[in-house]
């Protein structure tokens, strides 16, 4: 028995000997260095690159609450008694004090009359704001190469707003639909039986009110709303990536956006950020982001109170096409477009 007991025993070491050499094998898991380099390769950020021709998941759902926002509030209004049931002057765009369903549905509300009606000036002096206090941007070595293309960012989109709102070679977008659509000036008759009208059509809104008449007939887009989207989506974009690449938003390597290199690679944003030596530890926003961030607050705010009190859906819904119209060639094209992007940069870039 003891020879059978040491003969069992010598016949069992070989085997367990085999099995431990070749347990990588027999148990089908993978060396611990393979795992580690798995688990280290699915946390890459080459698995969470995107498109560079589309926006990015989070860039989308930033995007999504505009037609939310918007939506929500026609509802609102549609099933709210009270905002269903008051009036409105469709032609003025208002309605009246005296029968208002909410302190926001007058258009002499404090924060229409100094917020939304100056509504540029508050995005752009927010923007400047962050540009001149933010580190990321101030850094020794590309500070003012990202500050000059963040400024070229604001006159790309800031020549949009102009266009639309303001002058286009004569009457800005918006007035020119507006007559193409059918619309006209009717000159109030008690305006020209006073004598500060003339019988003339007015081929501008601010014309026509000037000369006491009113807008009728066409489709109004709505400035309103092409201003508060259009302008706090660029303080979410310009604010947001920097924020973003500072770690202050998601985590480091929450870094989504993919570029098309001069050479056709793909790769992450991330890259061109390296090469131009671009900061990425400064996680304060500072003043001038903070200060951003309540300017895209209340736009988001007065862009709610715009779609529950004031336009139909048709002019809420070309207000936020108009104003999208921007989006995709100052902040998408130049992903996969280098000439493009050397010119204007990417926002955190």
């Amino acid at each position: 028995m003891t020879d059978n007991d040491n003969t069992t025993n010598s016949s069992l070491r070989p085997r367990q000997t085999k099995m431990v050499g070749n347990n990588k094998t027999t148990n089908g898991s993978p060396p611990r260095s393979t795992t580690s380099s798995s688990s280290s390769s699915a946390a890459s950020p080459l698995a969470m690159r995107t498109s560079p021709f589309l926006p990015t998941p989070l860039e989308t759902l930033a995007l999504a609450a505009y037609p939310a926002l918007l939506a929500f509030g026609t509802l609102f209004s549609v099933l709210s008694p009270q905002t269903r049931g008051a009036p409105y002057d469709a032609g003025a765009q208002s309605h009246n004090p005296a029968t208002a369903p909410s302190y926001f549905a007058r258009k002499d509300n404090v924060f229409n009359v100094l917020f939304v009606k100056r509504g540029w000036a508050w995005i752009s002096i927010s923007f400047l704001a962050f540009v001149l206090t933010h580190p990321a941007l101030n850094n020794q070595i590309s500070g003012n190469i990202r500050k000059v293309r963040a400024a070229t960012r604001w006159v790309l989109v800031t020549a949009w707003w102009a266009l639309v709102t303001q002058w286009c070679f004569g009457p800005p977008l918006i007035d020119r639909g507006f007559r193409f659509t059918g619309g006209r000036c009717e000159v109030a008759a008690e305006a020209i039986e006073e004598g500060i009208a003339d019988k003339a059509d007015a081929f501008t809104a601010a014309a026509c009110r000037a000369s006491g008449g009113r807008w009728s007939g066409g489709h109004d887009v709505s400035g309103h709303v092409f201003l508060l989207v259009l302008g706090s989506y660029f303080l979410v974009q310009e604010v947001g990536w920097v924020a973003c690449r500072a770690g202050r938003l998601f985590g480091p390597a929450r870094e989504e956006r993919c570029v098309v290199m001069g050479d056709g690679a793909v790769k992450g944003a991330g890259v061109e950020a390296d090469k131009s030596g671009a900061a990425t530890d400064e996680s304060e926003l500072g003043v001038g982001g903070k200060f951003a961030l309540v300017v895209v607050a209340l736009c988001w705010w007065m862009l709610l109170m715009t779609a529950i009190y004031f336009h139909t859906w048709f002019e809420k819904f070309t207000g936020l096409l108009v104003a999208a119209m921007a989006i995709y060639p100052v902040y998408i094209l130049p992903r996969w477009v280098p000439a493009l992007r050397a010119f204007i940069g990417m926002p955190g870039i």
